[in-house]
């Protein structure tokens, strides 16, 4: 997922997100949504099944587990 589609969505739910990491502003918008604020710390399994950034924290946690 883009940043700018982050942005977007952040601003539908009336998020700030001047000044903010992508990781941040995606655990600030799942808060909102009701979800627990874990993108990018997934390791091997999530039960969050319904939370839209599910693919994108796979990956993300991927990209930060070489760095």
């Amino acid at each position: 997922m883009k940043m700018t589609e982050v942005r977007q969505m952040a601003k539908e739910l009336g998020v700030q997100s001047f000044g903010k990491s992508k990781v941040r502003l995606v655990r600030e918008i799942q808060k909102k949504q009701g979800h627990f604020d874990c993108f990018a710390t997934v390791e091997d399994f999530c039960d969050q099944s319904d939370c839209l950034f599910r693919r994108a924290c796979f990956e993300e946690s991927k990209k930060r587990k070489k760095q």
